[in-house]
């Protein structure tokens, strides 16, 4: 299982979640092999764009739910109905196939 970030971080991009992730899983939108610390870089615009957690990284240790300041992430299991989207897009934008 891994943690998921929905569609409330479209266009915040926030990288508080990335500040505290231990094992730097959590990457930018531009960039599934480095770090979301792009999003800190003076000119980046994050319209239209959002953080992603790559799940063979993630720890499961739940660091980065309570620091997102637009409650985007969730644990997988506990994503609610009306983002159960952004699992497959967290999956795909790292070459990887949703569980069924």
């Amino acid at each position: 299982m891994t943690y998921i970030i929905t569609n409330p971080c479209v266009g915040t991009c926030d990288t508080a979640c990335v500040e505290v992730c231990p094992v730097d899983c959590i990457h930018g939108p531009d960039n599934p092999e480095g770090s979301g610390a792009e999003a800190k870089k003076a000119g980046f615009d994050a319209t239209g764009k959002q953080l992603f957690i790559n799940p063979e990284e993630c720890i499961d240790c739940g660091a980065c739910e309570p620091e997102c300041p637009v409650d985007a992430i969730y644990d997988e299991d506990e994503v609610p109905e009306e983002y159960r989207g952004s699992i497959a897009e967290n999956y795909s934008f790292f070459g990887q196939d949703a569980p069924a």
